[in-house]
């Protein structure tokens, strides 16, 4: 009898702790790309063909994008036997927004990805975040040829709290998409951390 209480034990301890975090950030910002860099599975992604500006996207800036989400990315990262991160990312587009109530639910946090040249195109995001106090970090995707700012430049320029981590980066690249995460769960940690100090 204790053994059989013992495997089912042994069972039940086998089963991985699942943390959903948010991707999300202004169109074109390279959400899908993040995702699709990072994730262990094939990322299932929800892309389809621009309808053009008189769709409603604004592609000044990112006018060689083609595709845009029109329900999430969606990815898995395993960190150990007993921990795995699901990625979610946003649709970018206004229209879509109805969609982020429901992916937001039970998430640990979220990345905000800011693009410099469209740096405006993040607010609804962080705005979205700050408003049901979800922790988050900004992830400045470092496009190629563009004008790279400090984070202490972008971080001033969105008005961020002191707080708030802003970090550069290459959405192509998966170590650099992995250490986006990590800072996330890290800054996660310190806010549960201090709200415990009280």
């Amino acid at each position: 009898m204790d053994s059989v209480r013992s495997d089912r034990d042994a069972s039940r301890a086998r089963i991985p702790v699942a943390l959903k975090i948010l991707i999300a950030g202004g169109f074109g910002a390279g959400k899908t790309t993040m995702v699709g860099s990072v994730s262990e599975i094939r990322p299932l992604q929800t892309e389809e063909v621009l309808t053009g500006v008189d769709g409603g996207d604004d592609t000044s800036g990112v006018e060689g994008k083609r595709t845009t989400t029109v329900t999430m990315d969606f990815g898995r990262i395993t960190i150990t036997d007993d921990l795995q991160l699901y990625l979610f990312g946003t649709p970018g587009q206004d229209r879509f927004w109805f969609l982020w109530d429901e992916l937001s639910q039970g998430a640990l946090g979220a990345v905000v990805l800011a693009d410099t040249r469209r740096l405006a195109d993040c607010f609804p995001s962080i705005d979205y975040f700050e408003q049901r106090g979800t922790p988050f970090v900004v992830a400045v995707n470092c496009f190629d040829g563009e004008r790279q700012f400090a984070p202490e430049a972008v971080a001033r320029a969105l008005d961020l709290d002191p707080d708030v981590p802003v970090v550069l980066f290459d959405a192509r690249q998966q170590s650099a998409a992995r250490n986006v995460l990590i800072e996330l769960v890290e800054y996660v940690a310190r806010r549960q951390l201090a709200m415990a100090g009280r």
